[in-house]
């Protein structure tokens, strides 16, 4: 596992409280506590999602391409889990192994419900939820 997926939360949540000015790769490292470059290649991901638009040159940067309300923890999961699940299975265990043999299809139906449970609880969030909670916090 990495931390894409909460930089990437971070960033859009960053934007939601820029109230619609675009803000710079610069400036959101610096919230994060990253360099730019890691910012813009998410900032890209997040692009190609249509979770953010990019305004070039002179006080331009990135900002939300949709209102925070319709942007989902699950939308941002999405957009930066590359590998589709959560909780990878070993694929070529020995087959001569009674283990072995059964361990993929067995585990396999308790990953699955694990990974329906998680996009289930990240799509009842909204960036612009955490947004209001770090709002209130602050």
């Amino acid at each position: 596992m990495n931390t894409r997926f909460a930089v990437a939360t971070h960033i859009l949540t960053f934007l939601e409280t820029q109230a619609g000015r675009p803000a710079s790769s610069e400036l959101i490292a610096s919230s994060v506590n990253t360099n730019a470059s890691l910012i813009r290649r998410l900032l890209s991901q997040l692009a190609k999602a249509g979770l953010t638009s990019s305004q070039m040159g002179t006080g331009g940067g990135a900002r939300l391409a949709r209102p925070a309300t319709t942007i989902t923890l699950l939308d941002v999961y999405r957009t930066v889990n590359d590998a589709g699940d959560v909780l990878a299975i070993h694929r070529q265990p020995n087959p001569r192994c009674p283990i072995g043999r059964h361990i993929t299809a067995v585990l396999q139906s308790r990953t699955d419900a694990a990974e329906r449970a998680l996009r289930t609880e990240l799509a009842r969030t909204s960036i612009a939820d955490l947004a209001a909670d770090i709002a209130r916090s602050a």
